[in-house]
């Protein structure tokens, strides 16, 4: 399918699945002190099947493939990402884990090597070690080498240490997730790809519930609602913002999602921003924009 260049198109596309996943972030936040996350991620799953399903059934999409096995392995990297991300979204305020999550573009340079064969020059590898010093110095912020920060009731206090490595490593599943999308795309469709994504990443989140499932309430399950009609909203958005403009055009859009966090994070929970959180976010956002930059030139855009 040939791609309809429509950059206004793409940017409003890009900042309303960004606002979205931001909200959808913040009920995952909001529920994740009274249900477990796994559970959570089984109903933003299932609760945004029908609206994927809806989208797919209109443009009329099959689930017809030859590459079932990459279909696989692209929801697994799926699920584990979202795994890491929601466990994140329970111990670290908004704003932070949101930023941590913007290390998507430093994994992928590092994977590329492995998968693509690709040979980053100095320029990637600076901006790559960038974006390393921006995780520190967000870890340093969170008290992760000492110092003092809140953590939720009862919490030991490694569990910064584990909350930090699964957002960290929220941005290698992503990174991951990124080389097998390429590579799918090479003969699959993107409907197709989120259409094969959302059932397989249902059923994978649907394995877990057995052991961790907490009967939610009646308010709590009106929230779950919000968060899987958000994330299924939020992602054919996406879909669309990609299907509408390059991707490296609409790459600085996306980090508009840091503002949403901050401005909720603050709101509901008094999260104000810190200096060190608004430096290490810093460091990680010009590493990923100095990578597009770089991804542009090199492509002779």
């Amino acid at each position: 399918m040939t791609l309809r260049h429509d950059m206004k198109r793409g940017a409003l596309m890009m900042l309303g699945a960004t606002a979205l996943f931001a909200l959808m972030s913040a009920l995952v936040k909001e529920l994740g002190s009274h249900i477990p996350f796994p559970e959570l991620m089984f109903f933003r799953n299932a609760f945004a099947l029908p609206v994927v399903l809806a989208i797919g059934m209109r443009r009329h999409v099959t689930l017809q493939t030859r590459r079932l096995g990459g279909h696989v392995m692209r929801a697994l990297t799926g699920i584990s990402a979202m795994s890491c991300s929601f466990f994140a979204l329970t111990i670290l305020p908004l704003a932070e884990q949101t930023a941590l999550s913007y290390t998507t573009p430093i994994f992928v340079i590092i994977l590329s090597i492995p998968f693509l064969g690709e040979r980053p020059g100095p320029h990637r590898w600076a901006a790559v070690l960038i974006g390393f010093l921006g995780i520190v110095v967000i870890a340093v912020g969170q008290g992760a080498f000492g110092s003092t920060r809140a953590l939720p009731a009862g919490m030991p206090d490694w569990m910064m240490w584990v909350a930090l490595g699964a957002a960290a490593c929220n941005g290698v599943f992503s990174g991951l997730t990124t080389m097998l999308v390429r590579q799918l795309s090479d003969t699959e469709s993107s409907a197709t790809i989120v259409l094969w994504q959302s059932l397989l990443m249902t059923g994978f989140s649907l394995l877990a519930l057995p052991f961790v499932w907490v009967t939610p309430t009646l308010s709590q399950l009106v929230l779950l609602l919000g968060i899987g009609l958000l994330g299924g909203l939020a992602q054919v958005l996406l879909t669309e913002a990609y299907a509408s403009a390059q991707v490296s055009s609409l790459g600085p859009y996306s980090y508009t999602a840091l503002i949403w966090a901050i401005v909720i994070g603050w709101i509901v929970w008094g999260e104000a921003p810190t200096l060190t959180m608004l430096a290490g976010a810093g460091l990680i956002i010009f590493a990923g924009l100095y990578i597009l930059h770089r991804e542009m030139r090199r492509r002779g855009r």
